[in-house]
């Protein structure tokens, strides 16, 4: 544990992670370039979700290799990290199914989006998230679900479109679950009562 804290700690390795996500990042714009041409200006901040989650974290990181933070994109980080990332995965291990076979890609996808999911994890004792922090945070990944699932502007997965309804209400407890960690940790479960 104490190794551990030592890279999370280490501004070469922590530069280094940076480089990392932003080549993802970069990568993950590029993989929505096809359903970005099909969309309206409009909807195109909210489409390509997981490269902005990423987005999100490599800010978050920039911040805290200068030794400040920014708590409102360690918020928005930490939720559309797990959100996407967990999102990403369960959607391609559905899509296996569907397609009864595992491709290089899926396993690609699943893997990448899974490290999405654990580094909101790692780095949550580092961020200094405060109350407003969250409810902006809120407010952008349920305005986002509403782009995604009222509008239809979601990730195109054509093999689990019949299964779209329940696929948003599953992308809805995302939202929630992780909101309610960063609300534990950082505002406590005593403010409710």
């Amino acid at each position: 544990m104490q190794q551990l804290y030592f890279w999370l700690t280490n501004r070469y390795f922590l530069i280094f992670l940076i480089i990392c996500n932003l080549l993802g990042t970069l990568y993950g714009y590029y993989w929505y370039l096809g359903q970005l041409e099909h969309t309206r200006w409009y909807f195109m901040p909210f489409v390509p979700d997981s490269p902005t989650a990423s987005l999100f974290l490599c800010i978050a990181l920039f911040f805290i290799v200068l030794k400040k933070h920014s708590g409102l994109f360690e918020a928005l980080a930490f939720v559309t990290l797990i959100k996407y990332g967990v999102w990403a995965v369960v959607m391609n291990i559905f899509t296996f199914i569907e397609m009864g076979e595992v491709t290089a890609t899926g396993l690609m996808l699943c893997v990448s989006h899974g490290i999405m999911a654990i580094e909101a994890f790692l780095f949550l004792p580092f961020f200094k998230i405060k109350k407003w922090h969250i409810l902006a945070t809120l407010i952008w990944v349920f305005h986002n679900d509403v782009i995604d699932y009222v509008y239809m502007q979601y990730p195109v997965y054509s093999m689990l479109e019949t299964y779209i309804r329940h696929i948003g209400y599953f992308a809805f407890w995302l939202t929630v679950i992780p909101i309610v960690i960063l609300w534990r940790k950082f505002v406590g479960m005593n403010y409710l009562t």
